[in-house]
């Protein structure tokens, strides 16, 4: 299911529902980020949610959560595996496109898009500042 962002309240009590706890969507306007919409998509274990945001020169990022069992994260033998109750942030990059990632009581996040290197560490702690 999709939602767009003139639906925004209808949107969270949704999903909020779906979830079973309290959701909200990431706010960076002051990155000059608005919400285009968002939805609901299908999961392994369960349901996923997903938010466009999107800045006056067409850059999009998209947060994505989902409740976990586990950690979901890919791990290498240089990093250790994290309880659900940690934190842990991981970045990956392919091309101009790059995602960072993490897990946070039970939930897994990430934030994906073509954004600069050095504008994905503050908006993915924004990010997880809001959720």
């Amino acid at each position: 299911m999709e939602v767009t962002a003139a639906q925004q309240e209808h949107l969270m009590q949704w999903l909020s529902k779906r979830f079973g706890k309290p959701l909200k969507i990431p706010v960076l306007v002051a990155q000059r980020y608005e919400l285009v919409g968002g939805g609901l998509l299908p999961g392994d274990d369960g349901a996923r949610a997903q938010f466009m945001l999107q800045n006056p020169a067409g850059s999009r990022v998209t947060p994505y959560l989902g409740a976990l069992d586990d950690d979901p994260l890919p791990h290498s033998s240089a990093a250790p595996k994290t309880d659900v109750g940690q934190t842990a942030f991981r970045y990956s990059a392919e091309g101009a496109e790059g995602a960072f990632y993490w897990v946070d009581q039970g939930f897994g996040y990430a934030l994906s898009g073509a954004v600069p290197r050095e504008e994905w560490i503050r908006l993915a702690q924004l990010v997880y500042q809001q959720c």
